[in-house]
């Protein structure tokens, strides 16, 4: 089901004004499988990038699904922040949760730069032997990208 960018704007007013928590209402609609209109609404304001650890750390599978599926759609036509948002989910990969840990480090090698490659090193030697394998991956990742 797709709705107009006038309806979730209007919402994410309507959401601002009673101070209700966009991170909820984005995470609401990403659950509900609005990622296309979610993506349009990143596109349009570069400064909801900052709400995305707290998607990341959501409990819901289908919002933790969606960010990854919106930082791949961010990736893919080039949107603005996608760098700084990078930036912001190398923290996470301190996180006390592992799903967290394991889902910031796919999603850098989705996004991340050479410099982020130290903090995924840090997880190389994780005892979960998934988390170590997902930062190894996304090591080899932006290797890849770096050198093409």
């Amino acid at each position: 089901m797709t709705l107009s960018i006038d309806y979730f704007m209007e919402n994410l007013m309507q959401q601002n004004n009673k101070d209700q928590g966009l991170e909820e209402m984005v995470a609401e609609y990403m659950e509900k499988g609005f990622l296309e209109n979610i993506v349009d609404m990143f596109k349009h304001d570069k400064g909801l990038i900052e709400i995305v650890p707290t998607l990341f750390r959501d409990e819901r599978i289908k919002v933790r699904i969606g960010v990854i599926a919106l930082i791949e759609s961010l990736k893919e036509i080039e949107a603005a922040g996608i760098d700084e948002l990078a930036d912001i989910l190398a923290p996470l990969l301190s996180d006390d949760k592992d799903l967290v840990k394991g889902d910031s480090a796919y999603a850098l090698g989705i996004i991340g730069k050479t410099k982020h490659i130290p903090y995924l090193q840090k997880l190389l030697s994780h005892e979960n032997k998934d988390i170590a394998e997902s930062a190894q991956d996304a090591i080899d990742e932006i290797e890849s990208r770096e050198i093409a």
